[in-house]
C-alpha cells in the first residue's frame, strides 16, 4: 500500500532587498538634505545675530575707526562710549524711567486684562460680544492716528510731561492686547475646575486667581513679554508727550543724542547695548517659566 506523502508547501518568495547602490543613493540624499537644512539654518542665524554682533563691537570702537572702512573686530577696545553715555549724558536716569514705566504698565495690564478677559469668557451680559469687538478694534488702531488726540487729552488732564502720563497712555494699547490674548487661554480652562473649587469654598475671584491664572501661566508670560517690550521700546508717544530731560525714557534719550545730521554711533550703540539687557533678562526668565509650566502640566495626571 502506497502512502501519499504531503506535498511541501512552496516557500513564499523572499522580498527583494535593496541593493548596495540603492542604499547608498538613499543615504546620500539624506545627507544632502540635512546639509542643506543646516546650511539654511546657519545662514538664518547669522542674519539674525550679525546686527547684534555689529552693535556690540561698534560700542567698543574709537570714533575714527567707526567712520573708516568697516572692520569685523576693533583694533583698539575702548570704554569711552560707555563713559560718555553714563557720565556725561546720565543715561541711568532714562533707564530708571523706562524700567518704572514698563514695569508699571506690565503689572497693571496683567491685572486689568485678566479681569476683563475672564468677564468676557465666563459671564453672559448684554453687549459682551460688542465689548470684545471694541477691544480688538482698539488694539488694531494704529498709534500714529491717536497720538494727537492723546496728547491733547493728557494736556487737559495735566498729565503731560510725566511718567504717570506715559503709563496711562501705554495702558490704552496694552490692555486691549492683553485682554484679546488671554481670552483664548481662559476658554481652554475647563469650567468644572472652577466649579469644583467654588464647591470647596472658593469665591469667584478665588477661583480666578487660584485656578484659572495658574493654568494660564504661559498666556500671562506672553502678555507680560509683549507688554513690557512694547512699553520699553516705544518712542513716538514719548517724543510727543515728554519734554523734560528728567522724564525721558531710554529710547527718547537715545533719540536726543542725535543733533542735526551728526550721529554719534559709539554712544548710540553703547546705549543700545545697555537698553537691551533688561529685555534679554525678561525673555530668558519668561521662556524658562513658560517651558517649565508646559512640561509640568503635561506629566501631571
Amino acid at each position: 500500500m502506497t502512502v501519499a506523502r504531503p506535498r511541501p508547501h512552496p516557500h513564499p518568495a523572499a522580498p527583494d532587498r535593496p541593493t548596495a547602490d540603492v542604499f547608498w543613493t538613499i543615504r546620500r540624499r539624506e545627507i544632502l538634505g540635512k546639509t542643506i537644512t543646516y546650511l539654511l539654518l546657519t545662514i538664518a542665524v547669522l542674519l539674525i545675530l550679525f546686527p547684534i554682533y555689529w552693535m556690540v563691537i561698534t560700542s567698543f570702537k574709537l570714533p575714527r575707526e567707526i567712520f573708516r572702512v568697516p572692520s569685523l573686530w576693533p583694533q583698539v577696545f575702548t570704554w569711552n562710549n560707555y563713559k560718555i553715555l553714563l557720565e556725561q549724558k546720565d543715561f541711568l536716569i532714562p533707564m530708571r524711567n523706562s524700567l518704572i514705566v514698563a514695569s508699571t504698565v506690565t503689572v497693571t495690564s496683567l491685572l486689568v486684562s485678566s479681569l476683563a478677559a475672564y468677564s468676557i469668557v465666563r459671564f453672559r451680559y448684554p453687549g459682551r460680544t460688542l465689548v470684545g469687538r471694541l477691544i480688538l478694534f482698539a488694539y488694531l488702531t494704529p498709534t500714529s492716528l491717536l497720538f494727537i488726540p492723546l496728547s491733547i487729552l493728557m494736556a487737559r488732564l495735566q498729565l503731560g510731561n510725566s511718567i504717570f502720563g506715559l503709563v496711562v497712555v501705554y495702558l490704552t494699547f496694552s490692555i486691549p492686547l492683553g485682554t484679546w490674548l488671554l481670552q483664548g487661554y481662559f476658554r481652554a480652562v475647563p469650567r468644572e475646575l472652577e466649579e469644583q473649587g467654588m464647591i470647596d469654598g472658593l469665591s469667584r475671584l478665588g477661583a480666578l486667581f487660584r485656578i484659572v491664572l495658574p493654568l494660564s501661566a504661559p498666556g500671562l508670560a506672553a502678555v507680560a513679554i509683549f507688554t513690557f517690550t512694547g512699553a520699553w521700546n516705544e518712542l513716538l508717544l514719548a517724543l510727543v508727550l515728554v519734554t523734560s530731560e528728567s522724564q525721558r525714557t531710554a529710547p527718547l534719550a537715545l533719540n536726543y543724542l542725535i543733533t542735526s545730521d551728526v550721529l554719534p554711533w559709539g554712544p548710540l550703540m553703547a546705549g543700545a547695548v545697555i537698553s537691551s539687557f533688561p529685555l534679554m533678562v525678561l525673555y530668558f526668565v519668561a521662556q524658562r517659566f513658560m517651558v517649565t509650566d508646559l512640561t509640568a502640566g503635561s506629566v501631571k495626571g
